[in-house]
Formats: structure tokens, sequence, C-alpha cells
């Protein structure tokens, strides 16, 4: 029988707070019955196993940053829209490290195909509206957002530019202002992608 005022929801986002204080590779259902001064065996009426855990957390962090996403793009295009998604990714990052490593984790693909994860791809085709782009560069423009805004949240979180000048803010925005240069002329497609 499941602990009174435990609910799924509950211990998802116990999860999450965990994840963001300790990282996600902490957390575990034992770690969260710790937490709750439960025994492991009363998590297991809400939850399989510590990898649904971490797969619901995951879903959680995606939904929160889609929403944050959605909600700063409203009425922006072009630069001002480039570097409201970025600035949503960065932010989410530094706020909550642990849901943002667990919005990298891989997904199967009937449960990637139900997440937010798709709102994300299609925010930052949105984003690229304001840019003339037709397919398939659009989506290796996509693709190059994502390699971008999640390889540089990762060196930042990582400390990797910590002990150097100039500032990371100083870099973040030469970096939105390159790929907003780069968007907006695109090079054309390479011989290989020319030929048949």
């Amino acid at each position: 029988m499941a602990r009174a005022g435990l609910t799924t929801e509950r211990v998802v986002r116990a999860g999450a707070e965990l994840a963001d204080e300790a990282g996600f590779d902490a957390v575990t259902l034992s770690a969260l019955a710790r937490r709750f001064g439960v025994k492991v065996a009363s998590l297991y009426s809400h939850l399989k196993n510590s990898q649904e855990l971490r797969t619901r957390i995951a879903l959680l962090a995606l939904e929160e940053m889609a929403d944050r996403a959605a909600a700063a793009l409203a009425g922006r295009s072009g630069r001002d829209a480039l570097a409201a998604l970025g600035d949503v990714y960065r932010d989410y990052a530094h706020q909550h490290p642990g849901r943002y490593a667990a919005a990298q984790l891989r997904l199967d693909p009937e449960t990637a195909a139900a997440s937010a994860g798709v709102r994300h791809a299609e925010l930052a085709r949105a984003v690229l509206r304001g840019y003339d782009l037709a397919e398939p560069d659009r989506t290796h423009a996509v693709r190059l957002l994502g390699s971008v805004f999640n390889g540089y949240v990762g060196l930042e979180l990582g400390g990797g530019f910590a002990h150097s000048a100039p500032d990371t803010q100083q870099t973040w925005t030469r970096i939105l202002d390159s790929l907003d240069a780069l968007l907006r002329h695109w090079p054309a497609a390479g011989e290989e992608e020319r030929s048949p």
C-alpha cells in the first residue's frame, strides 16, 4: 500500500530536486526512499524502478523547458528569437543542472515521440522561420542550434571556461551573434548534397 501523501508526481518532483542538488546520476529509488523516510518497497507502487524515475524526470525537464521556450519566443523573430531560445536553455541549465542533464537522457522512440522533445524541435523551427532556409538546411540548422546550445552549456556547467577571460556571458553573446550571421548567410549545399 502507498504511504499517505506520496503520489507519483510528488516522487518525480522530489527526484528532480535531488537531481539538481546532487546530480542526475545520484537519482535512485533508494536515495528517494531515504529522503522521504520510507522503505524502497513503498515507492514501487508509484514507479517500477529507478529507470522509470529517471525517464519521468527527463520528461518533466523537457516539458518545463518547452513551456519556458514557448513563452520566451512569443512575439519575437530573427536574432531576438534565437537569443531567447538559447537563453532559455542556458538559464534552465544553471537553475536546474540535474534536470537539464536529465533532459539529455536517451528515450525510447515511443516515449520520445510522445514527449515535449517534439515541441523543442518545433520551437527551433519557429525560430528558423526568421531565416531563409529550406529543407534539408532547416533540419541541419535545428541540429546546429541544439549542438551549439547544449555543447556550450555543458562545457560552461562543467567549469570548462571558469579560469579564463573574457567572461562567459560575453562569449555567449558573440556565439548568438555568430549563429545569427551564419543563419542569415547560410552556405550553399556542398557538392555531395547536390549529387543524386
